[in-house]
């Protein structure tokens, strides 16, 4: 038998929440001293404060441990709530890689202050792509991402079985704003035969349009601080936007720090 204190010492709690876990019913201790009211615990019960405690480290309220580690609860059952708390925390571990992200880009946007790298100017030719679209509520990347991926997706899964159509160049991704909302395009241009099937795909021609390009190297998740540099140079140089921007993705390796893209932004005549 351990004593209070001992106990707490061999599981690395405090003595204030054995004492709580017991009032809650949590975790009894083997023996309470009536004269004394001091409390011993016996060495098997070190298991069942690692449970305690590990399913805590998971986010479990007390109550919901107390309920996981009852006699009446199945080995099914809590098999279930661990796999949801896993989902739940996977969740929560992406949500924060992205905050993460953006905050670093926002920081490094920061960092370059009021440099404003050279962008090139290109006469993009007329062209004609497939694409899918979609609508994001607004600009920010949670918002982007999660619409614009599964497009790209779907797109390079359709484009195979798409008998009229022969891709002719890389991926291309335009962005324009469509009231409140962002109007989104995931395209290849590419030749069509409209006596062939499109498999769900739609034509987007495009103009011949001047643009303002610069090429951002590196997770297409950091290219705010690109975006907003090319964005600075238009204005710097008296020019206005004209028509969506575009993300042409010129090399797309499987180690995202790798990828190399060219931000085109049309410009008035």
């Amino acid at each position: 038998m351990f004593a209070i204190g001992d106990f707490a010492r061999h599981g690395r709690v405090s003595v204030r929440m054995l004492r709580h876990y017991d009032a809650i019913g949590l975790l009894r201790p083997a023996h309470v001293d009536e004269a004394t009211g001091y409390r011993s615990y016996e060495a098997a019960q070190l298991a069942d404060l690692n449970r305690v405690v590990a399913l805590k480290h998971l986010g479990f309220t007390l109550e919901q441990v107390r309920t996981m580690l009852a006699d009446e609860i199945s080995l099914v059952e809590v098999r279930a709530m661990l796999a949801l708390r896993r989902a739940e925390l996977e969740t929560e571990v992406a949500e924060g890689t992205a905050r993460l992200t953006q905050v670093e880009s926002r920081l490094h946007s920061i960092e370059l202050g009021d440099e404003v790298p050279a962008a090139v100017v290109k006469d993009l030719p007329a062209t004609r792509y497939v694409a899918l679209a979609g609508i994001a509520d607004d600009f920010r990347p949670e918002q982007i991402g999660p619409v614009i991926q599964p497009l790209c997706a779907e797109l390079g899964q359709r484009l195979p079985e798409a008998t009229g159509v022969i891709p002719s160049g890389r991926l291309t991704c335009f962005y324009e704003t469509s009231g409140d909302q962002v109007a989104l395009h995931a395209a290849v241009p590419a030749v069509v035969s409209y006596d062939g099937e499109l498999n769900g795909l739609t034509v987007l021609d495009t103009p011949a349009v001047r643009a303002a390009t610069l090429v951002h190297r590196g997770r297409i998740d950091d290219v705010l601080p690109a975006w907003q540099a090319l964005a600075r140079w238009v204005d710097d140089n008296g020019h206005r936007s004209n028509g969506p921007a575009r993300e042409l993705y010129l090399d797309c390796p499987d180690d995202s720090a790798g990828w190399v893209t060219e931000l085109q932004e049309p410009l008035m005549p």
